[in-house]
């Protein structure tokens, strides 16, 4: 794909790119909907990739170009750059929200010839958006010399998203994209952003982690993240607490019967119980015992089905005949309404299980699924 992407660069501009860089999309094993709940994440990066051919502008010029989406060049001045704050603005307003953001934090960003294009399907649930934040991030930062560390690029475009594209997105998508490494999940804690690269071996065990891509997008998912992050603070300043990431598991019971509101106590006993589902996880890969996730997965999923309600026939199609075939657990991943569920199976099972998934799908003339491993890649890197 690097080829490609200059030989696109050249073309469209006239000269070869300063550089290529490459930003994974993601998936995340557990810590649902707990990231703006400064709780934890566990997200893998996938080999999927936003890539970027990036030359450097002095002149406030910023020219973008999608190989991946429909029209020509996007031509803007970095000077003008103005929040849009209405999730609108299409593909465009990914990169051009971080160039806003690097000059809004302060550093001296003029413009740049950019050429994108992307393996990470949109859709999906595996941060499409937040890899092409990260990408324009590291180029820039790369090209401008800003001497950003990865962690300040993921807040840089966690900014981008929340503050110019109006999308109120946590940190943990742009996180995963920036710091990831290769063979290992990342546990962030999302309030001060510490992280723990943990070791992801599932081959070494006989396992395997599939993703499975529904292809469908609910229109009901619209306006749902913001709602269950309004609903959450509400309930946090009913408990008293900065977030609800500072209600402990044992003390869940009390908390929920001092709730008056059914839907609060619903969206308070998500948060709480998947914040000690992460941990519960991060204990039993320390133990080398990956296979006793699986419970934990489908446990998440029901959390995410009936408290959170965000999941959707498609998804709970998946996670039901992914089960009923011998898998070890599964659960959606993302935002829900659609987009994509993992599914954890042995890997003398993965065959079957596949096969029942899209036996599932076709049973009820749904579009096929897409269906591949989840390999845990490299975080954001410079591959030209």
């Amino acid at each position: 794909m690097t080829d490609a992407v200059i030989k696109g660069f050249t073309e469209l501009y006239g000269a070869e790119p300063d550089g290529v860089w490459a930003a994974p999309g993601r998936v995340n094993l557990i810590g649902e909907y707990t990231d703006f709940n400064d709780g934890f994440v566990m997200p893998l990066a996938l080999p999927h990739t936003a890539v970027a051919a990036v030359t450097r502008r002095d002149d406030g010029v910023l020219r973008l170009h999608s190989a991946d989406a429909d029209g020509g060049i996007v031509q803007l001045r970095a000077d003008e750059l103005a929040p849009l704050g209405s999730g609108s603005g299409g593909w465009a307003a990914y990169p051009a929200g971080v160039v806003w953001a690097l000059r809004e934090a302060g550093h001296a960003v003029g413009g740049a010839d950019i050429h994108l294009t992307s393996t990470v399907p949109t859709g999906a649930g595996l941060s499409s958006s937040a890899a092409l934040e990260v990408v324009t991030a590291l180029a820039l930062n790369d090209l401008y010399e800003l001497g950003l560390s990865g962690a300040e690029l993921a807040v840089v475009a966690q900014r981008a998203e929340n503050a110019f594209v109006g999308v109120p997105c946590g940190i943990m998508d742009q996180t995963a994209a920036a710091c990831c490494t290769e063979g290992h999940a990342l546990h962030l804690d999302t309030r001060d952003l510490t992280r723990r690269q943990v070791p992801f071996d599932l081959a070494a065990h006989g396992l395997e982690l599939l993703v499975v891509d529904t292809r469908v997008k609910h229109a009901l998912g619209d306006g749902a993240y913001a709602e269950r992050r309004e609903g959450c603070e509400a309930g946090a300043r009913a408990l008293g607490v900065t977030a609800l990431r500072d209600v402990p598991y044992a003390g869940l019971r009390a908390a929920l019967e001092s709730l008056g509101d059914e839907r609060i106590r619903r969206y308070v006993r998500h948060v709480v119980s998947e914040n000690h589902r992460v941990e519960q996880v991060i204990g039993l890969l320390d133990a080398s015992d990956p296979r006793a996730v699986g419970p934990l997965l489908t446990e998440g999923h029901v959390s995410l089905r009936d408290d959170l309600r965000v999941s959707c026939a498609e998804l709970d199609l998946v996670v039901e005949s992914a089960n009923a075939a011998g898998a070890l657990g599964a659960r959606m991943t993302g935002g829900g309404f659609g987009g994509s569920a993992i599914v954890l199976v042995e890997s003398s099972a993965s065959d079957t299980v596949t096969k029942s998934v899209e036996t599932a799908f076709a049973a009820t003339s749904r579009t096929a699924p897409r269906i591949f491993r989840a390999i845990p890649a490299q975080g954001a890197h410079r591959v030209a």
